[in-house]
Formats: C-alpha cells, structure tokens, sequence
C-alpha cells in the first residue's frame, strides 16, 4: 500500500483551486445566461401600461438553471461516492466522513450549500427581479449580490485556517461532518480503511531470524552422551526428540481425517447461502476466463449501487478470501471487534467467521453451517 502512512489534512490553497476547478463553469453558465437574458427584456406601452417581453429570459434562465441542477446532481453522486471531484483529483485532495469513508450525497449537498450560500440568494433575488419587474434595478441588485455571494464561497472553503484542530474542518466541514485530506501527500482514507486504516498497514520492524538449538535436543543429547572411557550405547538413529514431542497419540489404529467446515453467507434480506470453492456475487455476475466453475450469486439491487460482477469469493474451510473486481462504488469488511477495513480492488482479503461484508448498498455475513 505505499509507504505513506499519516494522513495529511487539505491546504486551503488546494481546496480553493479544486473549488474553482469544479464550479467556474457552471458559474459561468449562470452569468452568461442571465446576463442575455436579462439584456434581451424589451418593454411596450399598452393602454397605460409597460409591459415586458421576457420570454428570451425565461428561456435562457431555464437553460442555466437546468444545467446548473443537473451539474450539481451528478457532482454530488460522485463526490458521495468516491470522496472525490474533477477538481478534487487534480489537487490531490479527497472529502471524507468523520470516519474517514466516502462522505455521501446528502453530506456533500448540505456542505454545497453553506459554501454556496450567497450564490443561492443571487439567484433567488434574480427571481424577484423578474416576479417583480425590477428590471432597470436588476444591475444594482444582482451585481452585488453575485460578487457577495462569490466571496462568501471563498471564505468558506479557506475557512479551514483557522481550524483549530489542525486545519481538518472549514465551516461547511463541520456542518456536514466531513473532513478533507491530501492524498498526493499523505495517505486516502477513502481508499485504505478509513481514519484507523487497515490491519498490516504499518510496517513493522520485526529482528532478523537466528537459527537456535532445541533445549530438549541439548537435553536429551546430554543422557545419551558416554562418559569418558564408556562405549556408546545408544542408537545410531533415534530420531530427533522434537518429532516425538509434535506427534499425536491414538487411541486406536485408525486414524479419522478432521471434518471439513461449511461456510455459509447471510445476507441483510436474511437469506442464507451455502458457499461453493469459488463464487461470483454481484447484480447479475459473469464468469471470466478460468471461471466457468465459479458459483453464480446475482443480488437485487433496484438502486444499482452494485457492479454486474462485484465480488469474488474463494473459500478454503477456514474462512473466505474476498476480492473486489474493480467495482464503481468499493467493498469493506467488518471484522467482529468493529474494525471496518476498505477492500482493494484486485487484491484478495482474508475474512474469517463473523465478518461483515459491504457492497454497494448490501452486506453479507460470513458463518459456518
């Protein structure tokens, strides 16, 4: 996994530039948008009265609004998912719960919305302008607001300096509570088990391997030695006395092979599987090369949170060896002291007895039949 081991808060500089990565354009939608439709107003006089032409501003308000929601919808689903943005993965920064996993849609819109919140209210005066009729008004109003609403969404995302726990939270941070790290110079979370990271994350300093001689070796060695002058009576080949110490005595001639364990998976709708060697789970899985024996579990995901071919099960009596198959949303286990560790995807995990699996939006216990 790297040599990386702490995590590294997000400097406000690089949040600031993957904001502007992120949202300039769609920013720019808006005001250009706006400004032609607003430029395109033309007003008559009919039986006394003024009245306002603004269907071209209807029209091109809609259209920026439209492709502002649906810029937002999709930004959202995939900062929720991954923790990251296009903007984000250029400055190397990723968004996280307190946990350190993926924040998630809901964390991700309400943190957009303390961060966008003077945009919001230039927009919802722009709505007034236009209910209203203010539109020889509408550059006093909407100038200021939109340029008070862009310096507010500066100070937000930099509001991490003055963070008093190491520049982990800005404002929009701790409402939604999420934290922000630097990946390019620390360690993801999203990606290596969260806060706590995974089991062998940190290396360890083990001593170089010494060979030793075995005390009951020397010992017995020693009774069978000859004093000086006395002919050896022991026997040229009596073995070594370890492998009398590790064999196993029966009772009887017959020695019986030891049960095998059947492992079994419960699923969070309550049903129970019997596992086969090897198992594919997923929406609607597929063998791949090398995999026509595998044992085909489809899952029902109406939400489709999980891939055609998520996970890959390999049991060997003992426990399971799970494998993520590179899906969209990730995989996790849970062990059974509550440490929740993210799965890599291609590289097999060992899980034994009362492990949780996630995937997607589903689980799956691990147990023995």
């Amino acid at each position: 996994m790297g040599t990386k081991l702490e995590l590294v808060p997000a400097a406000p500089g690089k949040r600031l530039g993957a904001a502007v990565l992120d949202w300039l354009a769609p920013a720019v939608v808006l005001v250009v948008l706006f400004s032609l439709g607003f430029a395109s107003v033309t007003s008559s006089r009919s039986g006394g009265f003024i009245v306002y032409d603004t269907g071209t501003l209807a029209l091109l308000g809609g259209i920026a609004v439209s492709l502002t929601l649906i810029y937002i919808a999709v930004l959202a689903s995939l900062e929720g998912r991954s923790g990251s943005t296009i903007g984000s993965r250029a400055m190397g920064i990723r968004t996280t719960d307190k946990d350190g996993y993926a924040p998630g849609t809901g964390a991700v819109i309400l943190r957009g919305a303390v961060t966008g919140a003077g945009v919001l209210l230039a927009v919802a005066a722009a709505l007034v302008v236009v209910i209203f009729k203010w539109f020889d008004a509408a550059p006093l109003i909407l100038g200021p607001l939109a340029l008070a609403g862009a310096a507010w969404a500066v100070l937000v995302v930099v509001s991490n300096s003055w963070d008093k726990d190491g520049g982990l939270q800005g404002w929009q941070d701790r409402a939604a509570k999420t934290l922000v790290f630097d990946v390019h110079a620390g360690r993801n979370p999203v990606t290596t088990g969260g806060i706590q990271g995974p089991y062998s994350f940190a290396p360890l300093d083990l001593p170089p391997v010494r060979q030793v001689t075995s005390p009951v070796a020397v010992a017995a060695g020693a009774a069978h030695r000859p004093g000086p002058g006395q002919p050896n009576s022991g026997p040229p080949d009596a073995g070594h006395p370890d492998d009398a110490l590790d064999s196993t005595q029966l009772r009887g001639s017959r020695q019986e092979a030891p049960p095998v364990a059947v492992l079994r998976i419960r699923l969070d709708d309550g049903r129970d599987f019997r596992l086969e060697r090897s198992v594919l789970v997923g929406r609607n899985p597929a063998a791949g090369a090398g995999e026509s024996q595998a044992q085909l579990l489809a899952v029902p995901d109406p939400g489709r949170t999980i891939s055609k071919t998520h996970l890959h099960l390999l049991t060997d009596g003992a426990g399971v060896w799970v494998t993520d198959r590179n899906s969209t949303n990730g995989s996790a286990i849970t062990t059974p002291d509550g440490l929740r560790t993210a799965l890599v995807p291609g590289v097999p995990s060992f899980v034994s007895p009362g492990t949780t699996v996630h995937f997607g939006d589903r689980t799956f216990n691990v147990g023995q039949a």
